[in-house]
């Protein structure tokens, strides 16, 4: 078994072993995987956090060994909590790094970090402050950082931010934590999943107070939640159907 770090700031996760192929999510600077294949441009990896798998390009990775793999895997992640940081090599190159990238291999990669970060749980009052870091942010499937971000994506990434984990996709995230009966048994920091007609759960966002979600739809944003689901004011019509609403923390 190989081993592997993202020594860049943002690197596509793909469906297939091609540039062209579908952005599946994103391994941020600091990720640490399995590869499970490798070929000649490519390589099929899992992500040690929250074990998804897809391809990245050799070039954007380096090879770690076992060790290191299970040293980083058994710390408690240490992750930037700045919109954008910088860290620098030993050439005194500077790389950008986003929002919630994991700096437990920065002795690894011989890399410096001087800015903010967290590595202790926070309370659950703490998600829906994290959540506003990604206001605005525009929809981008398999997109996991304020420059563009899904819904699960977003879901994750905030959650991460304040010590808890959460699996990447909505249909994955849907089966961790217990569910409530109603939206009045529901806290801010909870989380809301929606359906499509097939049944299958497509949606996912954090609920707030006073009956408001916040969840990445066209971008993130805030929209009223009710017995229904979610309900556009702008639009005057539902966008999401309600399916179940679910307590992590």
């Amino acid at each position: 078994m190989q081993y592997g770090i993202c020594n860049l700031s943002i690197v596509p996760l793909r469906f297939e072993p091609t540039d062209t192929s579908e952005l599946v999510s994103q391994v941020l600077y600091g990720e640490y995987f399995k590869v499970l294949e490798q070929r000649k441009s490519w390589s099929r990896i899992r992500l040690g956090f929250d074990k998804y798998e897809g391809w990245v390009d050799n070039k954007q990775y380096l090879d770690i060994s076992e060790e290191q793999y299970k040293t980083i895997h058994h710390e408690t992640p240490i992750l930037s909590t700045d919109l954008v940081e910088f860290i620098e090599d030993t050439n005194k190159q500077l790389y950008t790094i986003p929002l919630g990238a994991t700096l437990n291999g920065l002795s690894i990669l011989n890399h410096r970090y001087d800015g903010p970060t967290i590595n202790e749980q926070k309370p659950k009052s703490n998600i829906i402050t994290s959540a506003f870091l990604y206001l605005n942010a525009p929809y981008l499937w398999g997109g996991k950082t304020p420059f563009g971000v899904d819904c699960s994506g977003f879901t994750q990434m905030v959650y991460k931010l304040n010590g808890y984990k959460l699996l990447r996709d909505a249909s994955q995230q849907a089966t961790q934590g217990e569910p409530l009966s109603f939206i009045e048994e529901s806290e801010p920091g909870d989380l809301a999943f929606f359906d499509n007609d097939e049944g299958g759960i497509v949606h996912v966002g954090i609920i707030m107070k006073d009956n408001y979600i916040i969840h990445a739809h066209g971008k993130v944003r805030i929209d009223r939640l009710d017995h229904s689901g979610i309900y556009n004011q702008e639009k005057s019509i539902h966008t999401h159907k309600l399916r179940v609403i679910k307590k992590v923390i």
